[in-house]
């Protein structure tokens, strides 16, 4: 055997040697992730839940990782443009996508889509989900839901109600409230959050369904009034002495969930490390501050976990649109 080895060339053991550590410690040929800047597309526009909830985790992985997380807006056609801008990256882990409801939704709203988000993209985490409050301007009349009701019941379908975009959750919670109340709205669909609280402080909206994160203070400011809120419990951290909906409509509960997401075929090495750093940012003190002062929840949960759960929302969302009849094609 000594005399074999002998005869082979000395560069040719070098280089089987180092193709046999590969293989037996696949850890040490995987390059460490990540490397190099990674793109992080949130398909709504700067100022939303959405936004606001990358930039915090974003924030904390840079400061993990010595690696930047870069924020890139891509908003509109209710979180697809953003969906598009991720699938046309590669699937290495450097492009990931901070996306929300209406992910869900869209293959109800939109039958002619030509792609399947379950099919197209890898759960890896949910980051958040956040109930909404029920907001007039100033000028409205209404300090209750059910003046709010009655208001839209005398305004006969001509009541301008905004949303953060067709199929968003507050485009569905809205849906939701008009048929829970038996009242219609004039739908307004928006391009974001941000822009439609804008236009309801301004007087161009009478109502809007608003994550609690990113519009309580307008609320506390004085610049809106909230009737009340969506969540399953009584009171909310972030206006306490506000009562929920389901005083007035009982069992009415909604929440906006946010989460990150790959392209499907992005190796699982890479999904492993993403899950990992992600779960280790959502504990720190920092930011889980940040998440409760928000009246965000979210804590560490696993892919398979995030899956089962975006599975669930697509189930139930795809429902709803599909029983209240909403087309937007």
């Amino acid at each position: 055997m000594t005399e074999v080895l002998k005869s082979i060339p000395r560069r040719a053991l070098m280089t089987a040697a180092a193709g046999l550590a590969a293989l037996a410690s696949p850890a040490l040929a995987q390059p460490a992730w990540p490397n190099r800047t990674v793109r992080v597309i949130v398909p709504w526009p700067p100022g939303g839940a959405a936004d606001l909830v990358a930039r915090l985790y974003t924030n904390a992985m840079t400061q993990r990782t010595g690696q930047p997380f870069v924020v890139e807006n891509r908003g509109g056609a209710t979180g697809t443009i953003g969906e598009a801008a991720t699938m046309q990256s590669p699937a290495d882990g450097y492009t990931i996508m901070n996306q929300s409801t209406p992910m869900s939704v869209t293959p109800a709203l939109f039958p002619g889509q030509r792609y399947s988000p379950a099919q197209e993209f890898i759960p890896v985490f949910q980051t958040m989900s956040v109930p909404q409050l029920v907001l007039v301007n100033n000028d409205s009349p209404a300090r209750t839901p059910a003046e709010l009701i009655a208001l839209m019941r005398e305004a006969n379908g001509d009541f301008p109600a905004g949303s953060s975009g067709i199929g968003s959750l507050q485009h569905l919670a809205l849906e939701l409230f008009c048929r829970a109340a038996g009242v219609r709205a004039n739908h307004i669909p928006y391009r974001g959050g941000a822009p439609a609280t804008t236009d309801l402080i301004g007087g161009q909206i009478k109502l809007y369904l608003g994550n609690v994160n990113s519009t309580a203070t307008y609320v506390r400011d004085g610049a809106l009034r909230a009737l009340a809120h969506t969540a399953a419990t009584p009171r909310i951290n972030a206006l306490p002495d506000l009562p929920p909906l389901s005083d007035t409509l009982p069992g009415f509960t909604t929440a906006e969930w946010n989460g990150v997401f790959v392209r499907t075929g992005t190796p699982a090495p890479i999904v492993a490390q993403l899950s990992a750093l992600l779960n280790e940012v959502v504990v720190d003190p920092a930011v889980v501050e940040a998440l409760r002062a928000g009246d965000l929840t979210a804590g560490p949960n696993t892919p398979e976990q995030f899956a089962a759960f975006f599975t669930a929302e697509s189930t139930r969302w795809q429902q709803f649109v599909r029983e209240a009849n909403i087309r937007l094609e």
